[in-house]
């Protein structure tokens, strides 16, 4: 379930918050029928925590009802209460939801044992298999080897969805987390321009923000890795090195919405307060975008 592909759409909404649901079936449909190992939906691309219950719920049964039972489906359940996850999870599971994607996110500081109970009760009262959300540049929280090695053990959490890695860091943090955790755990990453790199080390899985809106280069890397075509894997992976740079630079975020709107996917805008790009930005966004040949995105 957690292997491969992860792709994570946004959640299109409008101004006034109301979900977009042709708009979503249609995102949905594209990373189908590109063969995704799976969709990630209400992720950080998704929006999630800008979303009520009522349109997180909503986003869930429009996206299934369009997968129809194709591929395993990972939605973002995260709450700062541990009752709303509880209920978020057991909501998911109800709606065919093959696992939850958790993050530690909270207004006073966690300590690694709140997250340990957080998590635990999630898993056990719900009854949904959980996937480790590390991010901590959003939640402010890192999850320490010691505490994964800990949540590993309980069941019903599956895997773990890390945060980039440097490449110097990379093989060495990959192979601690391997020795805390049993086989069948799955380790990923996210931050797209480490994740070709980490495929090819031998994580699991790559959770995507580009999969999520352009899957077919992201499934044609992740193919090459995944059958040991190294050197295919690279080259791909090189072509995409200026959509890396401004993800970095102007947040990956910011730039899909972007090129979903540039590429006429989708007409779509963040949620409120976020806000689009300065023109400035935007102009050198679309000065990348217009290097690709036409149809390189599809």
């Amino acid at each position: 379930m957690l292997r491969g592909l992860s792709a994570f759409p946004i959640t299109p909404v409008n101004a006034k918050g109301v979900l977009e649901c042709e708009m979503l079936a249609y995102l949905t449909e594209r990373l189908i029928t590109a063969n995704v190992q799976s969709v990630g939906l209400l992720g950080s691309t998704g929006t999630y925590m800008y979303l009520n219950k009522e349109v997180r719920n909503q986003a869930i049964e429009v996206a299934q009802a369009q997968n129809n039972g194709r591929v395993p489906f990972v939605v973002g359940i995260s709450a700062m209460r541990t009752d709303d996850a509880v209920n978020y999870a057991k909501t998911a599971r109800a709606l065919g939801v093959s696992a939850g994607l958790l993050s530690a996110v909270s207004y006073t500081p966690l300590t690694d044992d709140e997250v340990f109970e957080h998590f635990t009760a999630v898993a056990t009262q719900s009854g949904l298999p959980i996937c480790i959300y590390d991010n901590p540049s959003t939640t402010h929280f890192k999850f320490s080897p010691e505490l994964v090695a800990r949540l590993a053990q309980v069941p019903g959490i599956i895997g773990i969805k890390n945060p980039p890695q440097t490449n110097a860091d990379l093989q060495n943090h990959l192979q601690e987390q391997r020795v805390a955790v049993t086989a069948e755990f799955a380790i990923g990453y996210s931050g797209d321009w480490v994740c070709a790199d980490a495929l090819i080390a031998g994580a699991n899985t790559w959770y995507s923000v580009l999969g999520g809106s352009f899957p077919q280069i992201c499934v044609a890397i992740t193919k090459a890795a995944q059958s040991g075509d190294i050197a295919d894997a690279k080259a791909l992976n090189e072509q995409l090195e200026p959509i890396w740079t401004i993800f970095k630079k102007y947040s990956s975020l910011r730039v899909t919405y972007e090129m979903l709107n540039h590429f006429e996917v989708v007409d779509v805008e963040l949620p409120k307060p976020l806000l689009a790009l300065k023109a400035e930005d935007r102009e050198a966004v679309i000065r990348v975008l217009q290097t690709y040949p036409d149809g390189f995105f599809q």
